[in-house]
C-alpha cells in the first residue's frame, strides 16, 4: 500500500433510493438491498485498500446519497472546493462534508451561493498535465471554469455533458496514469469530443461503447496502474490490460440503481496542488496535444 493515496469513502449505513433526481433511479426507490449494498461495498473498500489508504466519514441518516462522496468536493493540495448540489434531495449533505474536511486540516473554500458545483463528480485533475477537466450540463454550472482555475491556480478545460444518463463527468470520463483516458464519446457534444481529440492523443483514448458505458465502466477508480470498476467486457479488460493496467472487477449492482459505481463512492484525498507539478512536463504535454487533432 502507498501511503500517500489517501481516498475517502463513507459506509452505507443509510443508503437507499429515496427519491428520483438522475434516470438510473426511476422504478428503483426504495428496492435495495442493504446487506448487499454493505457487501458491495466492503469488497471494494477492501480492495481499494490494497494499494491505498481508506479513510471514512460517518454518513446521515437523511442523506443517502452521501455513501457518493466523490461529489463532496475537490481537493486540490490543501484546498477543498466545496460542492453546492443541484438538487434540494442532496444539499444538507454539504455541511457533513464541510465539517470533515475542516477537522481534517483541509482548507474549504466554497463558490458563490447561486452557482452549482458537485464536486470530484463533475471536476476530474488529468494525469499528465496540470489541467483540470470539468464536465457541466446537467448538474455543475459552466461558470464555474473561471473560479476554479482562480482559486486553484489550475487551467480548467469544461467538456459540456448531453445524455442524462451520464449526468457526472465521473461517470462518462476517466483519467488514467500515464496520460490515457477511459471515455465514453457519446455522452458528450460534438465540441467536447473535439476538445478532447485535440488534447488527448489517439493512442492514449480508450473509446467505451454502449454496453460498458451502461455498466459504468468509465466510473472507474485509477490509482496507479490499477483500475477499480464494477463491470467491464472483455474487449475493454483487454484493452486496458494491454496498456498496462491491472483491473480490479467489483460488481457494485446496488450503487447502480441510484447511478452509482466505483468513482462515485471513493474520493481523492490527496490530488497534487500547483507546486506539485513539474512545469517541463505540462510543456511537453501540451506539445503532443497539439500534434492529435
Amino acid at each position: 500500500m502507498n501511503p500517500t493515496n489517501r481516498i475517502l469513502m463513507c459506509a452505507p449505513d443509510h443508503f437507499n433510493v429515496a427519491y428520483v433526481i438522475n434516470p438510473w433511479m426511476k422504478g428503483n426507490v426504495a428496492c435495495c438491498d442493504p446487506v448487499l449494498a454493505m457487501r458491495q461495498w466492503q469488497e471494494l473498500a477492501r480492495a481499494i485498500g490494497r494499494v491505498a489508504s481508506v479513510e471514512t466519514v460517518r454518513g446521515g441518516e437523511s442523506v443517502p446519497d452521501m455513501v457518493f462522496t466523490a461529489n463532496a468536493g475537490l481537493v486540490l493540495g490543501q484546498k477543498v472546493v466545496l460542492s453546492h448540489f443541484r438538487h434540494p434531495e442532496r444539499q444538507a449533505e454539504e455541511a457533513l462534508f464541510a465539517d470533515w474536511f475542516a477537522l481534517h486540516g483541509l482548507e474549504v473554500e466554497q463558490l458563490p451561493g447561486d452557482m452549482y458545483f458537485e464536486g470530484a463528480g463533475d471536476a476530474l485533475l488529468d494525469r499528465s498535465a496540470p489541467v483540470l477537466w470539468l464536465g457541466f450540463g446537467h448538474r455543475s454550472d459552466a461558470a464555474c471554469a473561471p473560479l476554479l482555475a482562480q482559486s486553484l491556480q489550475i487551467e480548467v478545460q469544461g467538456l459540456r455533458l448531453v445524455n442524462p444518463h451520464f449526468y457526472h463527468l465521473d461517470t462518462c470520463f476517466c483519467p488514467l496514469d500515464g496520460g490515457f483516458l477511459l471515455y465514453h464519446p457519446e455522452a458528450f457534444d460534438a465540441a467536447a469530443r473535439k476538445i478532447i481529440a485535440a488534447r488527448v492523443p489517439a493512442s492514449r483514448r480508450i473509446a467505451v461503447d454502449a454496453a460498458d458505458a451502461a455498466a459504468f465502466a468509465c466510473n472507474a477508480v485509477s490509482i496507479g496502474r490499477h483500475v477499480f470498476l464494477n463491470a467491464a467486457s472483455d474487449k475493454l479488460l483487454a484493452a486496458l490490460q494491454a496498456h498496462g493496467y491491472q483491473v480490479h472487477v467489483t460488481p457494485l449492482s446496488e450503487f447502480m440503481k441510484a447511478g452509482g459505481a466505483a468513482k462515485c463512492l471513493t474520493l481523492k484525498l490527496d490530488e497534487p496542488g500547483q507546486s506539485q507539478w513539474p512545469a517541463p512536463a505540462w510543456e511537453e504535454a501540451r506539445e503532443t496535444a497539439g500534434t492529435a487533432v
